[in-house]
């Protein structure tokens, strides 16, 4: 029942007043996107500016937690230093009492190694400084770029809440027209005009003949489609660019008298 009184309500609306609703609909929808126009790039930058800052803070966290690896790592290796030099010392005491060359022989190779073992945790000691220096220097300069583009972020946020408190009200004002405009078309045309606007790189869906041409793409409209335009007894898209077209005279623009012969 709700769809045959839906049905009923799309046929008392005549083509001419869906198509004359329509171009209002238009025209409102067009002042917002000139609205939307002045914010220009903005909100996007801000969004990228936005993205930027976390990504720098999670490098930074990064370094941050690479260093504090690095650190443990520094601990352990003085830890294998300070058992390998108890263990020496303990093999020195041992010497003082060998009974024979091949404990002195075996005491002497351990002393060695760990002599050895205490060099290569030195060098790791040394890698791990290098690195944690180097880090921290990456911090210090990517802390230099968060400031930098938190202050841009900042600046644009700043700039772009002014535009939008100025062109707030507006624009809802503009939705609220487009929204009580839209029970005045029928859901077919209403459903084709805002897919055709989405595609169309003006966001115009429907035009008007313009100098015998259509408004949105300028390719020529032959007579006898001009005059089935000019008669409202139904929607007529141009076969060139998909957008409905009206005549000027409904779209309340004073046609301009053509030269063409």
């Amino acid at each position: 029942m709700a769809t045959s009184d839906k049905n009923k309500s799309e046929q008392a609306l005549s083509v001419e007043s869906r198509l004359k609703s329509l171009y209002e609909l238009q025209t409102v929808l067009s002042e917002i996107d000139r609205i939307r126009a002045v914010r220009g790039e903005l909100p996007l930058e801000v969004s990228d500016l936005e993205d930027s800052i976390e990504g720098l803070n999670t490098r930074i966290a990064n370094f941050r937690q690479e260093i504090e690896d690095l650190r443990k790592k520094t601990i352990a290796e003085k830890e294998k230093i300070n058992e390998s030099q108890s263990k020496i010392a303990t093999y020195k005491t041992q010497l003082d009492n060998v009974r024979n060359n091949r404990e002195f022989d075996l005491l002497s190779k351990e002393i060695e190694f760990q002599t050895l073992e205490i060099e290569l945790c030195e060098k790791h000691i040394n890698e791990y400084q290098r690195v944690i220096e180097n880090k921290t220097a990456d911090i210090a300069s990517t802390e230099e770029q968060l400031s930098d583009q938190q202050h841009i972020l900042s600046e644009k946020k700043a700039e772009l809440e002014e535009i939008v408190s100025e062109t707030k009200q507006k624009e809802e004002g503009l939705r609220e027209q487009a929204k009580a405009l839209e029970p005045k078309i029928d859901a077919r045309t209403l459903n084709a005009f805002k897919r055709i606007r989405k595609n169309a790189r003006n966001g115009l869906g429907i035009v008007y003949i313009q100098r015998n041409a259509c408004g949105g793409c300028f390719n020529r409209i032959p007579p006898q489609k001009q005059m089935e335009i000019k008669m409202h007894k139904k929607i007529i898209v141009c076969e060139y660019c998909g957008r409905i077209m009206i005549d000027p005279e409904l779209a309340g623009v004073q046609e301009t008298v053509s030269t063409d012969k």
